[in-house]
């Protein structure tokens, strides 16, 4: 059973600007601020800061481009043109622009495997893909797979701390096509039920961190924290050590992954100012 997801407490204030491009900019991020995929010409003015028809003529314009899809009377989604936008933009701002060293450093200072994650759509399920690492002198062997593998096993969204910090961040109707998937069968034996995961999901957002334990490989614990680019959710750090060398008290594991997924998300923004 696919338990019920609150509603998130999101802002709808418009930003400023009154050219005909700074308005369809907000119409644009009104898509992005309401939940769900398709939206309502009402909603989408009142999110805006728009009469509605302005709101109308711009989605109109916007369909001939590809950058809005009309899927009903006054109702409407994004259309291709803005995926292929987000992906590029995407691609921009996480380019390597000094990452490696932040991820060597976490590395070197807490002797664990340091992983990068992203979100990644995937047909049409939320995801995770590993898009950078640091293992220092480490064996991979040591996890029972190898590198590649570890890349590309493990996406889902429901296992392990980076998966949940991801999720936790994610709307409502996001959240919802994650759990409408099982638990991937390599798991680990600390796999969350439906209930726990759901639960999770608050207090993580809350403290600002996430900690595994089995959930992903047997015989690993790990913390993650959010690399966040514009007050929205890009992917989460991830330092995952054998369960055995776990300390007792994780907390100076959680402040080093706290502070580095921290620079790592001033380094996106800072690049997008420039």
């Amino acid at each position: 059973m696919i338990p019920t997801i609150p509603p998130q407490r999101t802002s709808a204030s418009p930003r400023g600007g009154t050219s005909l491009a700074a308005r369809a900019f907000r119409l644009q991020q009104a898509f992005a601020t309401l939940d769900g995929d398709v939206q309502s010409l009402k909603d989408l003015a009142a999110t805006a800061g728009l009469d509605e028809a302005t709101a109308y003529r711009i989605l109109q314009s916007g369909k001939a481009s590809g950058a809005f899809d009309q899927v009903g009377r006054g109702r409407y989604q994004l259309g291709p043109a803005a995926a292929e936008i987000g992906m590029r933009a995407m691609t921009q701002v996480a380019a390597d622009r000094g990452e490696k060293a932040v991820l060597a450093d976490l590395q070197a200072a807490t002797d664990a495997f340091v992983w990068l994650y992203a979100l990644t759509p995937a047909m049409g399920v939320p995801r995770r893909v590993c898009v950078d690492y640091a293992i220092g002198d480490l064996d991979t062997a040591d996890l029972g797979m190898t590198v590649d593998e570890v890349i590309t096993v493990g996406r889902s969204l429901r296992t392990g701390a980076s998966g949940r910090m991801i999720l936790a961040h994610l709307t409502p109707s996001m959240q919802a096509r994650v759990f409408a998937e099982p638990a991937p069968g390599c798991a680990g034996p600390g796999v969350l039920s439906d209930g726990e995961l759901l639960a999770s999901l608050d207090v993580i957002r809350q403290q600002g961190y996430a900690l595994g334990d089995q959930e992903c490989l047997s015989g690993w614990a790990s913390v993650a924290a959010p690399v966040m680019h514009d007050g929205r959710i890009f992917g989460a750090v991830l330092v995952l050590k054998a369960a055995d060398a776990w300390p007792n008290d994780p907390s100076n594991l959680i402040a080093l992954t706290v502070n580095a997924a921290a620079e790592l998300s001033q380094e996106m923004q800072q690049a997008s100012a420039a």
